[in-house]
């Protein structure tokens, strides 16, 4: 019965290890990430504040990016109201080490105050980009992001969005002035994850987001990839 024992203690030793890597590095199960991290381009964005500023640059913390418009009558209040409440479940260290960013994809209509004034409604420690429409358009690209400008016939239709739930802000849009044809503007809802490197290197979708996942998955991405 020796070679038993052996091969139990053997076993224990092995699902010991697994126990050990789990803990060393626990939590991150939802989303999806890239087989290999995209270093985002050196594209001239401007911030929430007017300044230059480019999508690749960091401050050292990990960040997530959400491309949105202040105009959206659904998915972006919707997302941004759910990253406000994962955001609220973090420790104040947890928060220190994480930005959470708006990208415009409407910066005709969204000026660095327009954007500033629309994240205040969310969480102030929010900040935005804008810029360009063709440097928008290339950002969103290089981070796989459909940006579709609505044609001008085309009526409001957010079937591909999920819809926003009751006081999630989906008022954003009317209160704005976007008829049919702004608000039907088609963009991707996925939120993405960028290392305090400025790489591309994980992506959750709007079911990540709005169902929770995302928040569950915050602290260990933040453990993984916190940064300073």
């Amino acid at each position: 019965m020796k070679w038993l024992t052996g091969i139990l203690l053997g076993i224990a030793v092995v699902l010991g290890g697994l126990l050990f890597a789990r803990q060393a590095n626990p939590g991150v199960t939802g989303g999806t990430a890239l087989d290999h991290p995209v270093p985002l381009p050196a594209l001239k964005l401007v911030d929430d504040r007017g300044e230059a500023t480019t999508l690749a640059h960091g401050d050292g913390r990990l960040r997530l990016i959400f491309y949105g418009f202040v105009r959206c009558p659904d998915v972006c209040p919707a997302t941004l109201a759910s990253l406000k409440n994962s955001y609220e479940e973090l420790t104040p260290p947890q928060q220190q080490k994480l930005q959470i960013q708006f990208i415009t994809v409407d910066p005709t209509f969204d000026t660095p105050e327009v954007v500033r004034a629309y994240l205040n409604r969310f969480e102030p420690a929010f900040t935005g980009l804008t810029g360009k429409a063709d440097t928008i358009d290339a950002a969103a690209r290089a981070m796989f992001v459909a940006n579709v400008k609505p044609q001008p016939a085309m009526e409001m239709d957010h079937s591909a969005h999920l819809a926003a739930p009751a006081g999630s802000g989906a008022d954003n849009a009317q209160a704005a002035g976007a008829g049919a044809g702004e608000a039907a503007r088609i963009h991707g809802d996925q939120v993405s994850v960028v290392d305090p490197q400025g790489q591309f290197v994980r992506v959750y979708s709007n079911l990540d987001v709005i169902g929770g996942a995302l928040q569950q998955d915050l602290p260990g991405l933040i453990r993984k990839y916190g940064g300073s």
